[in-house]
């Protein structure tokens, strides 16, 4: 077997768990181990924001499916700790069950399983009831890798430092403004029109550009100068990134 037959054939085991990150939601932006993943496995986890229509999360990976057991996993979209400990700890004890019956379980979400993704909270749970060895992370490509390939603009050179934040707390918001010269704020929708206030006040709605349903197909938008745009109601799924400067390379 040649390296390049073995790297796409990289199959789950036994017994064991993968938070595969998938991307922003096109099938031909998974990694080749996420694919061969979601392929060979016996059991996909996919999580639906509760009241939605369908999850995106299996819709990106349906091309691999392949009679595995599928299992939409609703989640509650709201600021409520205990009921969001107890969901996720109510499908970490299912995984436990079948993973200690021998069989693999694969949860896709989108983007990476570490930034801002459901599967951080099955994975606190998990990391109490497995080995360490069982656990396992895939990487995939964030929302604002996808945010910013839309516009082609470098997201750090030299010394610039990046920050990467949820966007619903304003007041932390412009303080981070402060603190580095490129600023990701993902859940920007919920919060569009104070937060295009606020970059109106610091005169960087010009250094400021925006993607809603990115890799949704007709539901994406994008937005390349915020100055130039007139504001109107946008999904959950909106990254907004904010060049504030340069830091150069220091001389001597």
């Amino acid at each position: 077997m040649n390296n390049r037959t073995s790297l796409i054939s990289i199959k789950p085991q036994p017994g064991h768990f993968y938070a595969v990150g998938i991307g922003p939601g096109s099938p031909d932006l998974l990694t080749l181990r996420a694919a061969s993943l979601v392929e060979n496995c016996d059991t996909v986890i996919s999580p639906q924001a509760k009241g939605s229509a369908k999850s995106i999360a299996l819709e990106a990976v349906r091309p691999f499916l392949n009679q595995q057991e599928i299992i939409v996993h609703n989640y509650p979209m709201e600021r409520n700790r205990q009921k969001t400990q107890e969901r996720w700890q109510q499908l970490a004890d299912d995984v436990v069950l079948r993973c200690n019956s021998g069989e693999s379980v694969v949860q896709v979400t989108l983007g990476d399983p570490l930034i801002f993704a459901t599967s951080s909270y099955l994975l606190q749970s998990l990391s109490e009831r497995m080995s360490a060895d069982n656990i396992h992370v895939v990487p995939g490509i964030s929302a604002f890798q996808t945010t910013a390939s839309r516009f082609g603009d470098a997201l750090t050179l030299q010394e610039d430092r990046m920050m990467l934040m949820s966007a619903t707390d304003l007041v932390a918001v412009e303080q981070a403004l402060e603190q580095c010269e490129t600023l990701v704020l993902y859940k920007a929708g919920g919060c569009i029109q104070p937060l295009v206030e606020l970059l109106g006040r610091r005169n960087l709605l010009s250094r400021a550009s925006l993607v809603s349903c990115g890799e949704q197909g007709e539901h994406e938008l994008q937005i390349a100068d915020l100055s130039r745009w007139q504001v109107k109601p946008l999904g959950y799924m909106t990254t907004m990134i904010v060049r504030t400067g340069s830091r150069p390379w220091s001389e001597g």
